[in-house]
């Protein structure tokens, strides 16, 4: 199809690179697998310049090749192909990937969400699934763990929402809250001008709590998860926490300079992430 078949190409930014060095090895070709089908998928609703019949198209065949899959039929394409044999080993229900492309194909045809009910529906079926398949494979999904890691997905998605208000608008996205904008008196014509108002500083102060409130609600599960799993989920967690921290260095305006962590972050970040772990340790 037009527009969508060198989307596989796309480069992308990433703010909590799943599957990095620090997970132990025997992981890392799975995550890698569940990574390029996820990102394969929500770059056809994205990127390229296909129309929206073409993407949700698209998207349907990805549902299709999940079926063959879950008939224990070959699937036409290579990704597909090679993610069967790790839903098999790790037991990851298919529903999961089903719920990451009807988010996906929500992107094609919602751009307003009416309150932060709406907003969250979307963060548990275009976040949460990949935490939970994640934990899958590391085989730790006892329900405390799995309501942990909803509770960091979902926060990871609304980072990426803060700090690309200016980019979504581009898009004709608007994943604030309508009900936020009416209530702090932010209209779409502020967003339309990017200047960052005193009225979109505190409404963007107000979503950045929040979401800082979820992350940490959810950090137990880096203390709980063993060894370097445990280390990479408190790495994200805190760069995560770290942007939320830029945006607001940056007075939220996110208009003129997308607040991203630089490479020069990274080493705070995972000491943080080392001593957290010992101080764990030392406290048993």
């Amino acid at each position: 199809m037009k527009g969508i078949t060198s989307q596989h190409t796309v480069e992308h930014y990433e703010n909590f690179p799943v599957g990095s060095f620090l997970l132990p090895k025997q992981y890392r070709p799975a995550v890698a697998v569940v990574y390029h089908v996820a990102r394969y998928a929500d770059d056809l609703a994205d990127e390229g310049h296909a129309s929206a019949s073409e993407r949700l198209a698209a998207l349907d065949e990805c549902s299709a090749e999940l079926q063959r899959i879950e008939r224990g039929e070959m699937a036409l394409t290579a990704r597909f192909q090679a993610l069967a044999p790790v839903v098999q080993r790790y037991q990851i229900p298919l529903q999961l990937f089903e719920d990451l492309f009807s988010a996906f194909r929500q992107d094609v045809v919602k751009n307003r969400y009416q309150n932060f009910g709406e907003v969250i529906d979307y963060c548990r079926r275009s976040a949460n699934p990949v935490g939970r398949i994640l934990l899958h494979i590391f085989d730790q999904t006892d329900a405390r763990q799995l309501a942990l890691s909803d509770g960091i997905c979902s926060a990871l998605q609304l980072v990426n929402f803060w700090q690309d208000v200016a980019i979504d608008w581009q898009k004709d996205r608007v994943y604030l809250p309508q009900d936020d904008l009416l209530r702090f008196a932010v209209t779409e014509q502020d967003l339309a001008n990017g200047i960052a108002t005193p009225a979109f500083k505190q409404l963007m102060h107000f979503q950045c709590d929040r979401t800082r409130r979820m992350l940490r609600a959810g950090s137990p599960l880096g203390v709980q998860l063993p060894g370097r799993v445990g280390l990479e989920i408190r790495t994200i967690v805190l760069a995560a926490d770290r942007v939320l921290s830029k945006i607001q260095t940056a007075q939220y305006d996110v208009f003129n300079a997308r607040p991203t962590l630089s490479r020069g972050d990274w080493p705070a970040i995972l000491w943080q992430a080392l001593k957290t772990g010992i101080t764990k340790k030392t406290a048993k």
